[in-house]
């Protein structure tokens, strides 16, 4: 009920769809099905590091099980976390590479979780091309890496956190990043916009997250906001009218 409600409250702020991203392969069912009639709400599927130790030894068959479900979008988020030290390198780098194998045979982009592990990830994406692209989520580098970037087929999608003013990084790199390679996000229930600083965040607040990089760029929020949902229909090949 209460997600429910979250997302009638995200409609009502102009959010016109969401991708429910998965960082617990273990609960993604039950929350798929609980979101089963929010047809405005779109999934990705993935083992996240955190799950490295873990994984189960049917992870690849739910992934792939999930994958097949209506509005399954995104394989994700996977990737590398060297701050939390969530298993061991060589077992993360493992996982990575093998999800972004899975991605590319369903034909699905990636959902990229990094965090201190920016240079590995770039090296395995040179040698392991995202073939329907990938999204560095909740961008945390600065402008030089998101160049690179942009030569992998990658879009860098910010959150609450490109509203704070000492986050100069980010805002250096969201002027100067080609629009049409801008997503948005929550990171919910985390990285809430400096304006609801001390909440939990919410997908209404996305609102805040796109006048902060029409700001930034000083273009009008109006071309901003078409040009972020545009990206997003295309990065997750959603039609038009979703």
């Amino acid at each position: 009920m209460e997600q429910l409600l979250i997302i009638q409250r995200a409609k009502r702020a102009q959010v016109r769809h969401i991708v429910s991203i998965c960082n617990s392969l273990g609960d993604f069912f039950q929350v798929y099905e609980n979101l089963r009639t929010a047809t405005d709400v779109y999934h990705a599927v993935g083992v996240s590091p955190s799950e490295v130790a873990n994984p189960g030894l049917d992870w690849e068959e739910k992934v792939f099980k999930g994958s097949k479900l209506d509005r399954v979008v995104a394989i994700g988020e996977i990737g590398l976390d060297y701050y939390r030290k969530f298993g061991d390198k060589k077992s993360q780098i493992e996982l990575f590479i093998r999800q972004i194998d899975i991605a590319n045979s369903l034909e699905k982009p990636i959902i990229i979780h990094n965090r201190d592990a920016g240079q590995d990830i770039l090296s395995i994406l040179r040698d392991r091309p995202v073939e329907q692209g990938g999204i560095l989520h909740c961008y945390s580098e600065d402008w030089d890496y998101a160049r690179r970037a942009l030569e992998l087929n990658l879009y860098v999608s910010f959150a609450g956190n490109v509203t704070y003013r000492n986050a100069k990084n980010l805002h250096d790199t969201a002027a100067r990043l080609p629009l049409d390679r801008i997503l948005i996000e929550t990171e919910s229930p985390f990285m809430v916009p400096s304006r609801y600083k001390g909440k939990r965040n919410k997908p209404a607040y996305l609102s805040e997250v796109a006048q902060a990089i029409a700001d930034i760029r000083e273009e009008p929020i109006e071309e901003v906001a078409e040009a972020l949902y545009a990206n997003s229909l295309r990065i997750f090949k959603l039609p038009a009218d979703a």
